[in-house]
């Protein structure tokens, strides 16, 4: 690295999957970048232009593209990847229903779908079929046809919702 690279960089902090790390980055970095660097691998390189959802993440919870995402403006935020929506030795109820309604195929686009779905979770615990399909619009996807990851995204919200309701019975 040379004097003058050297001296643009700066230091940014993040919350990464409930972590809070500290990242040495050049002004021009994407988050998409800098998540791939980081070892995030779920992030995936796809178009680069935003078009197709495959570098999907949550910033503060809500679904962004981490390609056209600066690394400079998710300083000090929350961010959530595909390897982070998991709990130690238990897939999230939405990478389960990914995977027991086979919406999983070439698995390149599942990564940023499951996280376009959370987001989509997060704001609405009971979306209909076409709330689902405009919540992931921005994912391109040339193996499923859309109808199985549609399926497992209402399997999943179902799932979330006897979740909370078993949780509230509890307290």
């Amino acid at each position: 690295m040379t004097e003058k690279e050297n001296t643009m960089m700066m230091r940014i902090e993040l919350i990464v999957n409930c972590i809070r790390k500290t990242f040495s980055i050049s002004p021009t970095e994407t988050l998409l970048s800098l998540l791939r660097r980081a070892g995030y691998k779920g992030v995936k390189q796809g178009c680069g232009s935003g078009d197709c959802g495959a570098c999907a993440v949550l910033v503060d919870s809500r679904a962004v593209n981490a390609c056209l995402t600066m690394a400079a403006k998710a300083d000090g935020r929350q961010v959530t990847t595909i390897e982070g929506l998991a709990e130690i030795n238990r897939l999230h109820p939405l990478q389960q229903a990914f995977l027991d309604e086979g919406a999983v195929q070439c698995g390149y686009c599942t990564p940023g779908m499951i996280i376009a779905a959370a987001g989509l979770l997060m704001r609405n615990s009971n979306p209909t079929e076409t709330e689902v399909k405009e919540a992931i619009a921005g994912n391109l996807c040339r193996c499923t046809g859309y109808i199985k990851p549609v399926n497992a995204i209402m399997r999943a919200a179902q799932s979330l919702r006897e979740k909370e309701e078993d949780e509230c019975k509890n307290r």
